[in-house]
């Protein structure tokens, strides 16, 4: 890209079910009704690690973009703290997406979904189902929960299952949450415990290092949910444009049943990366999979037509 635009970055809230939600909006100078890309993050992250990085390029690109947490993380409202609850996730998307129809001067008809992780797993539910989108692109995405959940060492997996009771119990009765850290070294209690990952992670973090601590945890309810999560059976009834780009070491998506699920997209377009699940945030990986991405969204959606 020889002259990329400028673009402003505006905080905006929108409510999904009552909650606000908070947001960052992207808007390239110059560029008359753009399309929007609508990002969110993974499990249990919220939008400072790294999602900032692929907004800015699209809007460098001539797309505007609006960046969100959801409910009960980061930024945005909801009680008690870091609960993970895959229902209200996919409201949350639903709420963005109906946020982003009613902005001014912007392309309503062309809205992408761009989600990563869990939260790639959440965009295919939700192209499955909304067939206005202009297209989406998923990053790493979950797609099977029991490819997902079996990933982990069997020893691990049992002592989540027994902190996935407690909490659930405890929540019955009113109790607090019990959590368990989101990620972790390999042998703590963690819900991703992949060598390596926690370092990546903080890589990630950057100067929110320190917030990253304090937040990586999530209610262990979560573990009794994720086997049973698998967005990638609707894969067949998603009629836009998808980009499913894969990392052919992940062990937390693992990379052969995400390439045969992604392959029943009808017009899916696939792209394997030689990295690890987190890998793709960071350089050297992060700068040709978010050119890949422009490229996708300049050949389905078109930023300056």
């Amino acid at each position: 890209m020889t002259h990329p635009y400028s673009y402003v970055r505006h905080d905006v809230t929108f409510l999904s079910d009552g909650t606000p939600c908070a947001a960052w909006l992207y808007r390239p100078d110059g560029v008359e009704n753009p399309p929007v890309v609508v990002l969110a993050h993974g499990f249990a992250a919220f939008r400072e690690l790294r999602l900032d990085a692929y907004a800015a390029r699209f809007a460098q690109a001539g797309y505007a973009a609006l960046v969100f947490d959801y409910r009960h993380w980061g930024a945005s409202g909801g009680q008690p703290r870091r609960i993970l609850d895959i229902g209200r996730q996919h409201a949350d998307w639903r709420a963005a997406i109906a946020y982003a129809r009613s902005l001014p001067n912007v392309d309503t008809t062309r809205i992408v979904g761009w989600g990563s992780s869990f939260g790639g797993g959440h965009v295919l539910d939700l192209a499955a189902q909304d067939h206005a989108l202009a297209a989406a692109i998923v990053q790493v995405p979950h797609v099977t929960g029991p490819a997902s959940a079996f990933a982990q060492a069997p020893t691990l997996l049992a002592r989540l299952v027994v902190a996935a009771v407690r909490d659930q119990v405890g929540a019955w009765l009113g109790r607090p949450p019990h959590r368990v850290k989101s990620i972790g070294r390999p042998g703590d209690l963690a819900m991703m415990t992949s060598p390596g990952a926690y370092a990546l992670v903080e890589r990630m973090a950057g100067d929110q290092f320190e917030k990253l601590l304090a937040e990586n945890d999530v209610a262990a309810r979560i573990a009794l949910r994720v086997p049973f999560y698998s967005p990638g059976r609707k894969a067949a009834d998603i009629t836009a444009p998808t980009l499913v780009q894969l990392a052919t070491k992940d062990d937390v998506t693992p990379y052969a049943k995400a390439r045969k699920i992604a392959a029943r997209i009808p017009k899916g377009e696939v792209r394997s990366y030689d990295c690890t699940h987190f890998e793709p945030y960071l350089d050297p990986h992060f700068e040709q999979i978010v050119t890949d991405q422009i490229a996708f969204l300049d050949r389905h959606v078109g930023g300056t037509r």
